[in-house]
């Protein structure tokens, strides 16, 4: 499957990525609401290598958000699969993106999970205070269905991301 939009598109992620992950997980601009981690470059190639285990029998993806020119601009992982259900997460993307990458990225996420791996629902968590990013999936059809000392919980269904890509195809 193509993983390709107007302006971006995803590949799976390579250990020569590792530096640019890195990078964009240490930098202050981007990590405010991500789990914090070291600016290890070696231990970033050794946590592809393990992931590369769990892409090849189908537990987890990790991509890389590259604009059409190649021009790496972002990180985005599918992953806890269970039942009809996914999550996705450690989506980053940083000032080289394009206008619409969010949008983007966004369904690139949802086109993979529900039409290549047959999800019919997506549940994730946002850090509370992140109100830019708890915006843009209540506007993309999300519905909160719980919460936790840090994050809000939510659920968005294919139906609703269906929706919200016919209200917005003339932007994509």
């Amino acid at each position: 499957m193509s993983l390709k939009s107007k302006t971006v598109q995803l590949r799976l992620v390579e250990e020569s990525d590792a530096e640019f992950i890195v990078g964009l997980r240490v930098d202050e601009k981007y990590n405010k609401h991500l789990s914090a981690v070291t600016d290890d470059v070696k231990a970033q190639v050794k946590w592809i290598r393990r992931y590369k285990d769990d892409e090849a029998s189908k537990q987890q993806f990790y991509f890389i958000i590259e604009r059409l020119d190649g021009l790496r601009c972002g990180t985005v992982r599918v992953y806890d699969f269970v039942g009809d259900s996914f999550s996705w997460g450690s989506w980053i993307l940083n000032e080289q993106k394009t206008r619409y990458a969010a949008i983007e990225s966004a369904f690139l996420v949802y086109r993979f999970a529900f039409e290549e791996l047959g999800f019919k629902r997506c549940h994730f968590e946002v850090r509370k205070g992140n109100e830019r990013v708890i915006s843009f999936h209540e506007k993309m059809g999300a519905v909160k269905t719980g919460e936790t000392e840090l994050e809000y919980l939510f659920e968005i269904t294919k139906s609703a991301v269906e929706q919200s890509r016919m209200q917005l195809q003339k932007k994509l």
